[in-house]
C-alpha cells in the first residue's frame, strides 16, 4: 500500500516502511501539501489531526484518523483497517529511513561499513538503494518481534 502521513507519526512511517510500505513522511509538510500527494499519488493519508482527517473525507481523500497511543495499537489498527501483514519480510522491506527498497549485498560489502563486531558476528546484510544504509538483524531485532507480537495481539482483541 501507498501512505503519506503527517508529522505525528514519525515512527509509525518508520514501522510502515519496514512492513514493505511506500510511505512519504517529513515533518514539515503542510496540510495542503499533504492533501495533494495523497490525491495525485493516490496514496492513503494517516493522520492523528482530526481537522486534517476531516478536510481529507470532504474532499474525498481516503484518510484514517490513527487514534491509537502505542506503537503496536497503531499497528494493529492499520492491519485491521488495511489487512496489512503484521511481519516483515527483507524481500520486500524498505528503508525506514528514505523509503527506498533494501537489497541483499554480501557479507564483504559490509565490511568498513558497521562496527567490526557486528561484522564479525552477523552474515546478512542489506543495503538501501537510496541512502546506502547498511542493516542486518541484530540485536535490536528481539524488540522489533516483539512490537509486531504485541501489535498481533492486540488485533485480536479488537
Amino acid at each position: 500500500m501507498k501512505f503519506v502521513i503527517d508529522g505525528m507519526l514519525g515512527k509509525l512511517a518508520r514501522w510502515l516502511r519496514m512492513l514493505g510500505h511506500d510511505v512519504v513522511y517529513s515533518n514539515n509538510k503542510g496540510d495542503d501539501e499533504l492533501l495533494n500527494i495523497a490525491k495525485s499519488e493516490n496514496r492513503v493519508l494517516l493522520t492523528r489531526d482530526f481537522a486534517l482527517y476531516q478536510q481529507a473525507v470532504g474532499k474525498q481523500i481516503d484518510a484514517f484518523y490513527v487514534e491509537g497511543r502505542t506503537e503496536p495499537e497503531r499497528l494493529a489498527e492499520l492491519a485491521e483497517r488495511f489487512q496489512l501483514n503484521l511481519e516483515i519480510d527483507m524481500q520486500t522491506s524498505r528503508c525506514p529511513k528514505c523509503n527506498s527498497q533494501l537489497r541483499l549485498i554480501r557479507k564483504q560489502d559490509a565490511d568498513g561499513r558497521v562496527e567490526r563486531n557486528t561484522f564479525e558476528h552477523y552474515s546478512e546484510f542489506w543495503e538501501c538503494i537510496g541512502c546506502s544504509q547498511v542493516y542486518w538483524q541484530g540485536a535490536h531485532w528481539t524488540k522489533i518481534k516483539d512490537t509486531l507480537k504485541k501489535a498481533k495481539e492486540t488485533k485480536k482483541r479488537e
